[in-house]
């Protein structure tokens, strides 16, 4: 009965410890976002936020593309042979 009783303990020591090594980067960050530097915010990030941009643009229009193409496909009557 008395390992029960450590469970407990050793799972809240180790989150406390782990806990006091993070650092609050929140304010960085809303400095980052809140400066006035004529960017857009969703590539104020940096090149990363860049080329998720550019990634999300390509899959969304080339999606876009691909299904009018099926649209068109199927709006088509059959030909029989």
């Amino acid at each position: 009965m008395n390992h029960l009783l450590k469970v407990p303990l050793l799972a809240r020591r180790t989150f406390s410890i782990s806990a006091r090594q993070l650092r609050n980067k929140v304010p960085e960050a809303q400095k980052l976002f809140q400066e006035d530097n004529g960017l857009p915010v969703h590539i104020k990030g940096g090149t990363a936020d860049v080329l998720l941009y550019r990634a999300t643009m390509t899959l969304t229009i080339a999606g876009s593309c691909y299904s009018l193409y099926w649209l068109l496909v199927a709006s088509m009557p059959q030909k029989n042979s």
